[in-house]
Protein backbone atom coordinates (compact mmCIF):
# COMPACT_ATOMS: atom_id res chain seq x y z
CA UNK A 1 0.00 0.00 0.00
CA UNK A 2 0.94 3.75 -0.33
CA UNK A 3 1.46 4.38 3.45
CA UNK A 4 4.49 5.34 5.08
CA UNK A 5 4.79 3.26 8.52
CA UNK A 6 5.66 6.58 10.04
CA UNK A 7 8.50 6.76 12.46
CA UNK A 8 8.23 10.19 13.93
CA UNK A 9 5.60 12.69 12.43
CA UNK A 10 6.10 14.76 9.46
CA UNK A 11 5.61 18.33 8.98
CA UNK A 12 2.56 18.72 6.55
CA UNK A 13 3.27 18.10 2.85
CA UNK A 14 2.61 21.83 2.05
CA UNK A 15 5.79 22.48 4.39
CA UNK A 16 7.69 19.63 2.49
CA UNK A 17 7.15 20.57 -0.95
CA UNK A 18 8.73 24.21 0.30
CA UNK A 19 11.85 22.45 1.56
CA UNK A 20 11.66 20.32 -1.92
CA UNK A 21 11.61 23.50 -4.38
CA UNK A 22 14.12 25.11 -1.93
CA UNK A 23 16.34 22.27 -2.08
CA UNK A 24 16.71 22.08 1.51
CA UNK A 25 18.73 19.52 3.55
CA UNK A 26 16.97 20.39 6.51
CA UNK A 27 14.89 16.96 6.62
CA UNK A 28 17.94 15.05 5.13
CA UNK A 29 16.91 11.29 6.18
CA UNK A 30 14.21 11.87 7.26
CA UNK A 31 11.73 12.39 4.36
CA UNK A 32 11.69 11.55 0.96
CA UNK A 33 9.74 12.80 -2.46
CA UNK A 34 8.08 9.94 -4.53
CA UNK A 35 7.08 11.67 -8.20
CA UNK A 36 4.34 9.82 -9.61
CA UNK A 37 5.36 11.19 -13.25
CA UNK A 38 8.15 10.03 -13.15
CA UNK A 39 8.33 7.08 -11.03
CA UNK A 40 11.76 7.94 -9.08
CA UNK A 41 11.89 9.24 -5.35
CA UNK A 42 14.71 11.90 -4.50
CA UNK A 43 15.87 13.36 -1.12
CA UNK A 44 14.28 16.93 -0.82
CA UNK A 45 17.39 18.46 -1.51
CA UNK A 46 18.37 16.91 -5.09
CA UNK A 47 18.99 19.11 -7.70
CA UNK A 48 17.26 17.94 -10.55
CA UNK A 49 13.88 19.99 -12.02
CA UNK A 50 11.13 20.16 -9.62
CA UNK A 51 7.74 18.30 -9.96
CA UNK A 52 4.75 19.94 -9.84
CA UNK A 53 3.15 20.08 -6.46
CA UNK A 54 0.44 17.38 -7.48
CA UNK A 55 2.65 15.11 -8.90
CA UNK A 56 4.56 14.57 -5.25
CA UNK A 57 4.24 12.49 -2.60
CA UNK A 58 5.82 12.30 0.75
CA UNK A 59 7.30 9.49 3.03
CA UNK A 60 9.32 9.01 6.08
CA UNK A 61 11.48 6.12 4.96
CA UNK A 62 13.49 4.26 2.05
CA UNK A 63 11.55 1.30 2.51
CA UNK A 64 8.05 3.21 2.14
CA UNK A 65 9.36 4.61 -1.08
CA UNK A 66 10.66 0.91 -2.62
CA UNK A 67 7.58 -0.77 -1.22
CA UNK A 68 5.57 2.10 -3.03
CA UNK A 69 6.63 0.75 -6.49
CA UNK A 70 9.60 4.11 -6.88
CA UNK A 71 12.98 3.61 -8.16
CA UNK A 72 15.82 5.92 -6.36
CA UNK A 73 16.88 8.85 -8.20
CA UNK A 74 20.37 8.71 -10.37
CA UNK A 75 21.32 12.45 -9.63
CA UNK A 76 20.84 12.60 -5.76
CA UNK A 77 20.97 8.87 -5.07
CA UNK A 78 18.95 8.68 -1.43
CA UNK A 79 20.05 5.34 -1.07
CA UNK A 80 23.69 6.50 -0.66
CA UNK A 81 22.74 9.01 1.47
CA UNK A 82 20.81 6.06 3.67
CA UNK A 83 23.60 4.09 3.72
CA UNK A 84 25.46 6.17 6.43
CA UNK A 85 29.13 5.12 6.95
CA UNK A 86 28.02 1.37 6.27
CA UNK A 87 30.69 0.49 3.66
CA UNK A 88 29.16 -2.73 2.82
CA UNK A 89 25.85 -1.42 1.56
CA UNK A 90 27.74 1.82 -0.52
CA UNK A 91 29.15 -0.59 -2.22
CA UNK A 92 26.35 -3.25 -2.74
CA UNK A 93 24.27 -0.28 -4.12
CA UNK A 94 26.95 0.88 -6.53
CA UNK A 95 26.94 -2.33 -7.64
CA UNK A 96 23.49 -2.15 -8.15
CA UNK A 97 23.38 0.87 -9.62
CA UNK A 98 25.71 -0.36 -12.45
CA UNK A 99 23.68 -3.11 -12.75
CA UNK A 100 20.57 -2.80 -12.32
CA UNK A 101 18.70 -5.26 -14.78
CA UNK A 102 21.08 -8.21 -13.07
CA UNK A 103 18.77 -11.10 -11.26
CA UNK A 104 20.73 -10.70 -7.90
CA UNK A 105 21.37 -14.25 -6.00
CA UNK A 106 22.66 -14.54 -2.58
CA UNK A 107 25.25 -16.56 -4.79
CA UNK A 108 26.32 -13.61 -6.23
CA UNK A 109 27.00 -12.09 -3.02
CA UNK A 110 28.79 -14.82 -2.08
CA UNK A 111 31.19 -15.21 -5.09
CA UNK A 112 31.93 -11.68 -4.50
CA UNK A 113 33.15 -12.33 -0.84
CA UNK A 114 29.70 -11.51 1.04
CA UNK A 115 28.09 -13.45 4.14
CA UNK A 116 23.95 -13.01 2.70
CA UNK A 117 23.07 -12.78 6.53
CA UNK A 118 25.49 -9.99 7.12
CA UNK A 119 24.51 -8.34 3.94
CA UNK A 120 20.77 -8.96 4.71
CA UNK A 121 20.96 -6.88 8.52
CA UNK A 122 23.14 -4.17 7.05
CA UNK A 123 20.50 -3.34 4.72
CA UNK A 124 17.89 -3.64 6.67
CA UNK A 125 19.47 -1.25 9.36
CA UNK A 126 20.01 0.97 7.16
CA UNK A 127 17.26 1.39 4.60
CA UNK A 128 14.49 -0.94 6.42
CA UNK A 129 15.00 -3.32 3.12
CA UNK A 130 17.24 -6.08 1.96
CA UNK A 131 19.55 -5.88 -0.85
CA UNK A 132 17.72 -8.88 -2.82
CA UNK A 133 14.17 -6.83 -1.92
CA UNK A 134 15.31 -4.06 -3.23
CA UNK A 135 17.15 -5.54 -6.61
CA UNK A 136 13.86 -7.57 -7.16
CA UNK A 137 11.35 -4.49 -6.68
CA UNK A 138 13.42 -2.49 -9.11
CA UNK A 139 13.39 -4.88 -11.76
CA UNK A 140 9.73 -5.63 -11.62
CA UNK A 141 8.69 -2.21 -10.97
CA UNK A 142 10.27 -1.25 -14.16
CA UNK A 143 8.53 -4.34 -15.46
CA UNK A 144 5.18 -3.62 -14.94
CA UNK A 145 5.48 0.21 -15.77
CA UNK A 146 6.85 -1.13 -19.57
CA UNK A 147 4.05 -3.32 -20.13
CA UNK A 148 1.46 -0.80 -18.89
CA UNK A 149 3.07 1.49 -21.60
CA UNK A 150 2.31 -1.61 -24.15
CA UNK A 151 5.83 -3.22 -23.94
CA UNK A 152 5.86 -7.21 -25.05
CA UNK A 153 6.24 -9.33 -22.68
CA UNK A 154 9.74 -10.47 -24.00
CA UNK A 155 11.05 -7.28 -24.29
CA UNK A 156 9.96 -6.73 -19.92
CA UNK A 157 11.31 -10.11 -19.45
CA UNK A 158 14.95 -9.15 -21.29
CA UNK A 159 15.45 -5.75 -19.13
CA UNK A 160 14.43 -7.40 -16.21
CA UNK A 161 17.31 -9.37 -16.61
CA UNK A 162 14.83 -13.02 -17.09
CA UNK A 163 16.91 -15.75 -19.56
CA UNK A 164 13.59 -18.18 -18.86
CA UNK A 165 10.22 -16.41 -19.88
CA UNK A 166 8.70 -19.19 -16.67
CA UNK A 167 11.48 -18.11 -14.13
CA UNK A 168 10.11 -14.21 -15.21
CA UNK A 169 5.96 -14.63 -15.05
CA UNK A 170 6.70 -16.62 -11.28
CA UNK A 171 8.99 -13.70 -10.26
CA UNK A 172 6.50 -10.92 -11.62
CA UNK A 173 3.59 -12.53 -10.51
CA UNK A 174 4.75 -13.32 -6.69
CA UNK A 175 5.81 -9.27 -6.99
CA UNK A 176 3.28 -7.80 -8.41
CA UNK A 177 0.25 -10.26 -8.07
CA UNK A 178 -0.46 -11.26 -11.27
CA UNK A 179 1.23 -13.20 -14.66
CA UNK A 180 3.19 -10.38 -16.82
CA UNK A 181 0.68 -10.89 -20.29
CA UNK A 182 -2.28 -9.37 -18.03
CA UNK A 183 -0.25 -5.86 -17.26
CA UNK A 184 0.44 -5.53 -21.16
CA UNK A 185 -1.09 -2.43 -21.75
CA UNK A 186 -3.89 -2.28 -19.79
CA UNK A 187 -4.94 -3.57 -16.55
CA UNK A 188 -3.09 -1.94 -13.88
CA UNK A 189 -4.89 -0.13 -11.28
CA UNK A 190 -3.27 2.81 -9.51
CA UNK A 191 -3.44 4.03 -6.35
CA UNK A 192 -2.76 7.91 -4.72
CA UNK A 193 -3.50 9.45 -1.55
CA UNK A 194 -5.96 12.46 -1.47
CA UNK A 195 -5.68 14.66 1.87
CA UNK A 196 -9.02 15.52 3.64
CA UNK A 197 -9.57 17.62 6.72
CA UNK A 198 -10.31 13.74 8.10
CA UNK A 199 -7.07 12.71 7.29
CA UNK A 200 -5.78 10.94 3.78
CA UNK A 201 -7.94 8.93 2.25
CA UNK A 202 -6.36 6.15 -0.51
CA UNK A 203 -7.96 5.94 -3.88
CA UNK A 204 -7.63 3.04 -6.36
CA UNK A 205 -8.79 3.34 -9.83
CA UNK A 206 -8.47 2.33 -13.09
CA UNK A 207 -8.55 4.98 -16.31
CA UNK A 208 -12.26 5.01 -16.16
CA UNK A 209 -14.02 3.83 -12.88
CA UNK A 210 -13.42 4.48 -9.09
CA UNK A 211 -12.92 1.13 -7.40
CA UNK A 212 -11.93 2.10 -3.69
CA UNK A 213 -11.90 5.29 -2.00
CA UNK A 214 -10.98 4.35 2.42
CA UNK A 215 -8.88 6.30 5.21
CA UNK A 216 -5.63 5.70 5.08
CA UNK A 217 -5.72 3.86 8.39
CA UNK A 218 -8.81 2.01 8.18
CA UNK A 219 -8.02 -2.04 9.86
CA UNK A 220 -9.36 -3.75 7.14
CA UNK A 221 -8.02 -1.22 3.97
CA UNK A 222 -4.94 -3.72 3.21
CA UNK A 223 -7.49 -6.75 3.23
CA UNK A 224 -9.92 -4.80 1.02
CA UNK A 225 -7.00 -4.03 -1.49
CA UNK A 226 -6.00 -7.30 -1.67
CA UNK A 227 -9.38 -8.71 -2.10
CA UNK A 228 -9.96 -5.59 -5.07
CA UNK A 229 -6.44 -7.38 -6.75
CA UNK A 230 -8.51 -10.62 -6.27
CA UNK A 231 -11.41 -9.73 -8.32
CA UNK A 232 -9.83 -7.66 -11.06
CA UNK A 233 -7.09 -9.81 -11.62
CA UNK A 234 -4.94 -7.12 -11.71
CA UNK A 235 -2.26 -4.92 -9.64
CA UNK A 236 -1.85 -1.97 -7.68
CA UNK A 237 0.76 0.73 -8.63
CA UNK A 238 1.22 4.01 -7.56
CA UNK A 239 0.11 6.65 -10.00
CA UNK A 240 -3.33 9.27 -11.08
CA UNK A 241 -6.11 8.44 -13.16
CA UNK A 242 -8.86 10.70 -14.61
CA UNK A 243 -11.42 9.46 -11.81
CA UNK A 244 -8.97 10.33 -8.42
CA UNK A 245 -8.37 13.62 -10.20
CA UNK A 246 -12.21 13.92 -10.05
CA UNK A 247 -13.38 12.53 -6.53
CA UNK A 248 -10.83 14.36 -5.24
CA UNK A 249 -12.16 17.71 -7.01
CA UNK A 250 -15.74 16.34 -5.53
CA UNK A 251 -14.34 15.78 -1.91
CA UNK A 252 -13.35 19.44 -1.53
CA UNK A 253 -16.23 20.51 -2.67
CA UNK A 254 -18.07 18.17 0.03
CA UNK A 255 -15.72 19.33 2.82
CA UNK A 256 -15.60 23.13 2.17
CA UNK A 257 -19.82 22.81 2.30
CA UNK A 258 -20.41 22.79 -1.51
CA UNK A 259 -21.75 20.23 -2.67
CA UNK A 260 -22.63 16.19 -1.69
CA UNK A 261 -23.31 15.43 -5.51
CA UNK A 262 -20.20 12.70 -6.50
CA UNK A 263 -20.53 11.74 -9.88
CA UNK A 264 -17.39 10.08 -10.74
CA UNK A 265 -17.90 6.69 -12.15
CA UNK A 266 -17.75 3.34 -9.96
CA UNK A 267 -16.67 0.02 -10.48
CA UNK A 268 -18.96 -1.62 -7.54
CA UNK A 269 -17.18 -4.96 -6.82
CA UNK A 270 -19.84 -6.82 -4.47
CA UNK A 271 -23.12 -8.79 -4.55
CA UNK A 272 -26.19 -8.03 -5.75
CA UNK A 273 -27.70 -7.62 -2.51
CA UNK A 274 -24.63 -5.41 -1.34
CA UNK A 275 -25.02 -3.19 -4.57
CA UNK A 276 -29.16 -3.00 -3.75
CA UNK A 277 -27.82 -1.86 0.09
CA UNK A 278 -25.18 0.54 -1.54
CA UNK A 279 -27.97 2.06 -3.90
CA UNK A 280 -30.12 2.64 -0.49
CA UNK A 281 -27.13 4.35 1.31
CA UNK A 282 -27.23 6.86 -1.75
CA UNK A 283 -30.55 7.02 -1.73
CA UNK A 284 -30.06 8.92 2.34
CA UNK A 285 -30.99 12.72 1.55
CA UNK A 286 -27.96 14.54 2.77
CA UNK A 287 -28.08 15.41 6.35
CA UNK A 288 -30.84 12.77 7.24
CA UNK A 289 -29.77 8.81 8.50
CA UNK A 290 -31.40 5.13 8.63
CA UNK A 291 -30.81 2.75 10.65
CA UNK A 292 -30.43 -1.01 9.41
CA UNK A 293 -33.57 -1.98 10.04
CA UNK A 294 -34.75 0.71 7.91
CA UNK A 295 -32.45 -0.43 5.03
CA UNK A 296 -33.46 -3.79 5.14
CA UNK A 297 -37.28 -2.99 4.55
CA UNK A 298 -36.18 -1.37 1.49
CA UNK A 299 -34.42 -4.11 -0.09
CA UNK A 300 -35.53 -7.45 1.92
CA UNK A 301 -37.40 -8.45 4.77
CA UNK A 302 -36.74 -6.63 8.72
CA UNK A 303 -35.30 -9.89 9.24
CA UNK A 304 -32.04 -9.22 6.68
CA UNK A 305 -30.75 -6.36 9.33
CA UNK A 306 -27.25 -8.74 9.50
CA UNK A 307 -27.10 -9.05 5.85
CA UNK A 308 -27.21 -5.46 5.50
CA UNK A 309 -25.16 -4.75 8.30
CA UNK A 310 -22.44 -6.93 6.37
CA UNK A 311 -22.64 -5.36 3.09
CA UNK A 312 -22.75 -2.16 5.02
CA UNK A 313 -19.24 -2.95 6.52
CA UNK A 314 -18.33 -4.22 3.22
CA UNK A 315 -18.35 -0.88 1.32
CA UNK A 316 -15.21 0.20 -0.14
CA UNK A 317 -15.92 3.87 -1.53
CA UNK A 318 -16.25 6.09 1.79
CA UNK A 319 -18.11 9.26 1.83
CA UNK A 320 -18.88 8.27 -1.73
CA UNK A 321 -21.76 5.57 -1.08
CA UNK A 322 -22.35 7.22 2.38
CA UNK A 323 -22.09 3.92 5.35
CA UNK A 324 -22.46 6.79 7.58
CA UNK A 325 -25.52 7.83 7.31
CA UNK A 326 -26.83 4.05 8.37
CA UNK A 327 -27.05 4.19 12.12
CA UNK A 328 -28.86 1.94 15.08
CA UNK A 329 -32.04 2.29 16.15
CA UNK A 330 -31.82 3.22 19.24
CA UNK A 331 -30.40 6.46 17.37
CA UNK A 332 -26.39 5.08 18.53
CA UNK A 333 -23.72 5.53 16.14
CA UNK A 334 -22.56 2.09 16.01
CA UNK A 335 -19.68 0.97 13.84
CA UNK A 336 -18.00 2.52 11.08
CA UNK A 337 -14.73 1.85 9.55
CA UNK A 338 -13.15 5.09 9.55
CA UNK A 339 -13.80 5.38 13.36
CA UNK A 340 -16.68 6.73 14.91
CA UNK A 341 -15.22 10.14 15.48
CA UNK A 342 -15.02 10.64 11.78
CA UNK A 343 -18.40 9.11 11.35
CA UNK A 344 -19.82 12.31 14.47
CA UNK A 345 -17.88 14.57 12.49
CA UNK A 346 -19.51 13.75 9.02
CA UNK A 347 -22.96 13.58 10.62
CA UNK A 348 -22.52 17.02 12.12
CA UNK A 349 -20.84 18.44 8.64
CA UNK A 350 -23.70 17.30 6.25
CA UNK A 351 -26.46 18.33 9.38
CA UNK A 352 -25.71 22.01 8.41
CA UNK A 353 -25.45 21.09 4.42
CA UNK A 354 -28.41 22.25 2.50
CA UNK A 355 -29.44 19.59 0.28
CA UNK A 356 -27.71 19.84 -3.06
CA UNK A 357 -28.56 16.73 -5.30
CA UNK A 358 -28.39 13.15 -4.99
CA UNK A 359 -25.31 11.30 -6.21
CA UNK A 360 -26.05 10.93 -9.85
CA UNK A 361 -23.52 7.87 -11.01
CA UNK A 362 -27.02 5.40 -10.37
CA UNK A 363 -29.37 4.79 -13.13
CA UNK A 364 -32.61 4.23 -10.51
CA UNK A 365 -31.35 1.67 -8.40
CA UNK A 366 -28.97 0.21 -10.91
CA UNK A 367 -25.19 1.26 -10.05
CA UNK A 368 -23.38 2.54 -13.25
CA UNK A 369 -20.40 0.00 -13.32
CA UNK A 370 -17.33 -0.71 -15.08
CA UNK A 371 -17.21 -3.69 -17.84
CA UNK A 372 -16.05 -6.52 -16.70
CA UNK A 373 -12.20 -7.15 -16.63
CA UNK A 374 -10.81 -8.52 -18.92
CA UNK A 375 -9.28 -12.20 -18.20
Amino acid sequence: MLQSNMLFDLPDDDILYDALLARSSDYEGQAFVCVKSTGIFCRLSCPARKPKRENTLFFDSISACVNSGFRPCQRCRPLEGASGKDPLVKELIELLDRRPEHRWTEGDLVRRGFDPSTVRRAFKRSLGVTFLDLARQRRMGEAARQLSGGASVIEAQIDAGYESPSGFRAAFGRLIGQAPAKSQGRVLLFADWIETPLGPMVAVADQTHLHLIEFHDRKALPAEVENLKRKTHSAVVPGRTPPIDQVERELNDYFAGRSADFRTPLALDGSAFERQVWAELVAIPVGETRSYSDIARKVATPQAVRAVARANGSNCLAIVVPCHRCIGADGSLTGYGGGLRRKQWLLRHEGRMRPVGLFRGWDGEKPVQAAAPTM
